[in-house]
């Protein structure tokens, strides 16, 4: 796997970065955001250091989608969610240059306008708690 020890998402998906990872595959890494729109907030990686989506290569499109898709359908119920919010930057607004997809929790009334993200922090040990409700989706999304 091509990786880039400067790149954080790089060192999360290689083991050397702690995160709170949620799924991890072959192809894939997913992880909570550290600084979350909503608790559950959920950040796509390929394991594959790429900027952008447009250099993602062909072999990987269906996996990193395939993950994003189930991502997007699990945590809505594994959180008390009415839907997610899907979104990508491409450079600009990306403050990791690795390639990430963004899996929001949404409710209705939740007070996200358009593009603005306020974000929020996890209580001490919060975070974990988030990650083992999606990882218990996500095998439960398996079997």
């Amino acid at each position: 796997m091509a990786g880039d020890v400067a790149c954080l998402f790089c060192r999360i998906a290689a083991g050397s970065e702690p995160a709170e990872v949620v799924l991890a595959t072959d192809d894939v890494v997913a992880l909570l955001d550290a600084r979350p729109v909503f608790k559950g907030h959920v950040l796509l990686v390929p394991r594959t250091h790429v900027v952008t989506l447009p250099d993602l290569p062909d072999a990987l499109v269906v996996p990193f989608l395939t993950a994003l898709r189930t991502l997007s359908a699990v945590a809505p119920p594994a959180l008390g969610a009415q839907g997610t919010f899907v979104a990508m930057n491409n450079v600009v607004s990306q403050s990791v240059a690795h390639l990430h997809a963004h899996v929001v929790p949404r409710t209705k009334g939740d007070g996200l306008r358009g593009f603005f993200w306020p974000r929020t922090k996890y209580a001490p040990g919060e975070a974990a708690e988030y990650a083992a409700r999606l990882r218990e989706a996500l095998a439960d999304s398996v079997e």
